[in-house]
């Protein structure tokens, strides 16, 4: 089990073998979560929240770290830092909503798992030339060896190699291992660090003062001889570091409770004096604001030089921890300079070393030695370059050490061979030597961007200022300027200059007074696009460098704030959130309420294993069954409504086998918010369902499933949930009696207003093993049937009492047939109000305004309009009435398209579908003031 979890990691570092791996975050510690207080808060206030959830173990996570400081701008502080372990299957979204309604919670987050970077040789690579895998090639390329003429460096300068698998008996390892004197094996904390007889280290995903070889995995070992292997003891080879220690700091478990600590690691290791702290693994995606965390205070408020490989995915992507703020992000290049195969490359990559065919100690014995390949190994020889800088110019502080490697790189993006990565790559590759030497050296660099207002995502014709904080690391410069481009043509600078002026090493400015001015596109910009801004710093003598930033544009979900409810709509179907962790999207807010809807969405079946959906389901993940047509928009005002959105979506068409099991529908949704007095307290919410199957759907179920989280006076959820018959009303409220602390949403619940029999479905979220469901380990499919399909039998029955839960409620209907083609509209109404008369109230007045929200219109009449054979293997008659004769048909896909069209002459049009993939069609007449539709099947 342990080996096949190692496997994972890496195939997941390296891009291989995991479906899907680059648009997933990395997997996560299960049932472990961490917090941040907001300050001067204390972690008793959150004990009725973390009650309600089932959590435990709340402990300060790094009790022992150094507080900010005002000499250190930008220093975290991590003290209010907290872990606690929930209960298996609790989504994260539940516990981030039920933490953040304290009031007291900064941030709620998983511990993300960060796969080593470990690339192994392929038998065709370079790696497999002899005159490259038997020498250490890379030390000429960077100029080692006439550095080494400048600098050996020195015992007291340690590098943290935090990483796994390190075989510190290795001859070329074993007398470069920085031992803690302070602390000798005891079996007492002789030096009050909160670690009993941490001599050699620390083992952090196995809690113990074990560090070092796993036999599992060599990755340490070779990460650590790159950096560190001895030199002048006339075997092996020499690591960069020359005389420089290593501490190992093992982050990869190897007992069955064992843990990633990665983030731990680099944490103590700041606060052990590693002046450079080498992290040698991660992964796409999966940004973590305690991770960031982690890591500003490692390089701010330590000092500590924090170098991270940039990945193995040779892609244009963010990697992580790589591309956090305060990192040396690394890359890497083969021999000739050419970038490596596989090397990521992107905006964040601040230069490159060679990583491929690198020759280092291997791990499987005390006397071996082998070439590998991959960032892993670009990496630690930054890393140790960044110790040789800290020895030539002690008086630096980290992010001048950092502007001085990047500043004396050689180019290489001016190489043909690179000329698909210009920009990608950083300044360069390193070059020991002339970082070493080289004088008169000027790097200014932004450190800081902020964009008001803060928004996560910034919608269509946004405006917006920038603020940029500049800082000069090294030498004095003079008539220095900022010049802001954007590199998207969805976004518009309208003001992009700062004249800085001059700056004195480590001084600063910020254009706060007057930020940059930019404006987003009104239209035609993709769905969650990406844009970059460009900042460009220049200044007296041909200093000249650049940076980026990203902001993300037109995200796919609106917000309708038009009343007392704030409610974010997705275009896949989703209320609240797009995702489970809760970080896209806005929620459900009441009067300025903290969140009050966990999750929320639209679910579809015909039977237990024909479910639609894109709720939770087994093992922290969301089902994906839905897809989108129709980006979500608003309008505002609408034709019928103070605002109105809309948004189109369909599931998979069941196939012959077992690949496809969803139900096979079409959905226009339309929601529509008033802000009059009487609808402040509701927003309709509208589904028009089309059969788009060549069967006939018998039945149709379709209702909203809906986690409600309503807080009590003291933090936590005291909810249940009833029906009321006589309205199709269910709802959730909180128990006990109101306070002015329990703030105005106390009761919330969704109507059905339109549709066929009514169900209801009042689940208790605790429920123990054996309910008939039970979210505590996922909502299957099956479960998601049972909800829908069991009528109003648990109309009568309570979720939540008598003392109170945490409750979810699905509301929906069932439909006795839906023929092919067929359309049908469910209408809710989503309500939030202070108490049981006004929730009632409100949904009679939902009724009413959906009553007159839309004039009648008369059906279409399809009279004398025939198609025949249907199905059909290829030929398709086609018969229109008289007053159509020379009307324009169009046969249109599923998702829309026009595949084939004609005229009819004289009322008939023979159409041959053979050429169209099998499936269903849809056959649209267009004449004056007409237009009549059918389905067709082709086979």
């Amino acid at each position: 089990m342990k080996n096949a979890l190692r496997l994972f990691l890496f195939l997941v570092a390296i891009g291989l073998a995991v479906p899907g791996w680059a648009q997933t975050a990395p997997p996560t510690i299960p049932g472990r979560l961490v917090l941040k207080l907001r300050p001067g808060h204390a972690p008793a206030q959150l004990e009725a929240a973390l009650s309600r959830l089932g959590a435990a173990g709340l402990q300060q996570k790094f009790p022992h770290a150094q507080a900010p400081s005002a000499e250190r701008p930008g220093s975290v502080d991590l003290r209010g830092i907290y872990q606690f372990q929930v209960p298996a299957g609790l989504a994260l979204g539940k516990a981030r909503a039920a933490l953040l309604a304290t009031g007291a919670v900064e941030y709620v987050e998983p511990l993300y798992v960060r796969a080593p970077l470990y690339q192994p040789n392929d038998p065709l690579a370079d790696s497999t030339l002899t005159d490259i895998t038997n020498s250490q090639f890379y030390l000429k390329q960077i100029q080692a060896y006439r550095a080494w003429d400048v600098t050996r460096g020195d015992t007291s300068l340690v590098i943290a190699i935090t990483d796994g698998g390190m075989r510190l008996t290795h001859e070329d390892l074993r007398q470069q291992v920085k031992h803690n004197y302070a602390d000798p094996i005891n079996g007492l904390d002789d030096d009050n660090d909160g670690f009993v007889d941490n001599f050699t280290g620390w083992d952090f995903a196995n809690n113990d003062n074990d560090s070092g070889f796993d036999p599992a995995i060599y990755h340490g070992t070779q990460v650590a001889g790159v950096a560190a292997a001895r030199v002048g003891n006339g075997l092996g080879l020499a690591g960069l570091g020359n005389l420089c220690k290593f501490m190992p700091l093992n982050i990869y478990p190897n007992t069955p409770t064992g843990t990633f600590g990665g983030y731990e690691a680099i944490v103590y290791a700041a606060d052990h004096g590693c002046q450079v702290i080498n992290m040698s693994w991660g992964a796409i995606g999966g940004y973590s604001r305690f991770e960031q965390d982690a890591i500003t205070y490692a390089a701010v408020n330590r000092d500590a030089v924090v170098v991270a490989a940039a990945g193995n995915s040779n892609t244009d992507v963010l990697f992580y921890p790589a591309s956090y703020d305060h990192v040396l992000s690394v890359s890497g290049v083969q021999n000739t300079d050419q970038k490596s195969p596989g090397a990521t490359f992107n905006r964040r990559v601040d230069m490159v070393a060679p990583g491929l065919s690198i020759v280092t100690t291997y791990g499987a014995q005390d006397h071996d030695y082998g070439a590998v390949g991959g960032t892993s190994f670009a990496a630690p020889l930054t890393a140790a370059a960044a110790l040789l800088v800290r020895k030539v110019f002690p008086q630096y502080t980290a992010a001048q050490v950092m502007a001085r490697l990047r500043q004396t790189t050689d180019n290489i993006d001016a190489l043909p061979v690179n000329a698909a990565w210009a920009g990608r790559l950083g300044t360069g590759r390193l070059n020991v030597l002339k970082a070493l030497t080289r004088a008169n050296l000027q790097e200014a660099r932004v450190v800081s961007s902020t964009f008001a207002p803060a928004r996560a995502a910034y919608a269509p014709g946004d405006t917006l200022r920038l603020t940029a904080d500049v800082q000069n690391l090294l030498q004095p410069v003079a008539g220095l300027t900022v010049t802001l481009t954007s590199l998207s043509p969805y976004v518009t600078v309208r003001q992009g200059s700062f004249a800085v002026g001059s700056l004195a090493t480590l001084g600063r400015a910020t254009n706060a007074a007057a930020p940059f001015r930019l404006a987003v596109a009104a239209s035609g910009i993709p769905l969650n696009t990406t844009a970059t801004l460009r900042y460009r710093l220049t200044a007296a003598g041909g200093f000249q460098y650049d940076q980026y930033v990203d902001l993300q544009l037109n995200p796919d979900y609106v917000v309708l704030n038009a009343n007392d409810l704030a409610l974010a709509l997705t275009s896949r179907g989703n209320l609240g959130y797009d995702n489970l962790a809760g970080t896209i999207g806005t929620g459900l807010s009441y009067r300025g309420s903290s969140n009050v809807l966990s999750e929320g969405g639209l679910l579809l079946a015909t039977s237990p294993t024909r479910v639609s959906d894109r709720l939770r389901t087994s093992g922290g993940q969301a089902r994906q069954s839905f897809f989108s047509l129709a980006q979500a928009t608003r309008q505002q005002p609408g034709p019928r409504a103070d605002q109105e959105a809309r948004a189109a979506f369909r599931d998979t068409i069941p196939g012959a086998g077992p690949r496809v099991r969803s139900v096979g529908v079409a959905v226009r949704q339309r929601a529509y918010a008033w802000a009059t007095a009487g609808r402040r307290d509701f927003v309709l919410l509208e589904y028009s369902l089309k059969n788009i199957t060549p069967d006939t759907l018998k039945p149709l179920y379709a209702g909203l499933f809906a986690d409600w989280d309503l807080p009590n006076s003291d933090g936590a959820a005291h909810n249940a949930a009833a029906w009321d018959s006589t309205r199709a009303l269910g709802y959730c409220y909180v128990l006990g009696t109101t306070t002015p602390q329990m703030g105005p949403a106390v009761y919330a619940g969704l109507r059905l207003l339109r549709g066929g029999t009514p169900a209801v479905y009042s689940i208790n979220n605790g429920a123990p093993v054996g309910a008939a469901v039970r979210l505590a380990d996922g909502f299957s499919p099956a479960e998601k049937f049972l909800t829908l399909s069991s009528g109003t039998a648990r109309a009568q029955r309570t979720a939540g009492l008598p003392g109170g839960a945490d409750v979810s409620q699905v509301v929906g209907m069932r439909l006795a047939r839906l023929a092919p083609g067929d359309s049908t509209t469910v209408t809710f109404a989503l309500l939030v109000a202070p108490t049981l008369a006004q929730l009632q109230t409100s949904a009679d007045a939902a009724a009413q305004a959906y009553a007159t929200l839309l004039p009648a219109r008369a059906a279409a009449t399809t009279a004398g309009f025939e198609v025949y054979p249907n199905p059909t293997t290829g030929l398709l008659r086609v018969e229109l009435p008289a007053p159509l004769a020379g009307a324009g048909v169009q046969v249109l896909n599923a998702l829309g398209q026009v595949v084939l069209s004609g005229a009819a002459s004289g009322g008939i049009l023979n159409l041959n579908l053979a050429p169209l993939a099998p499936g269903l069609y849809i056959l649209r007449v267009q004449g004056p003031g007409t237009v009549l539709t059918k389905a067709v099947v082709v086979q």
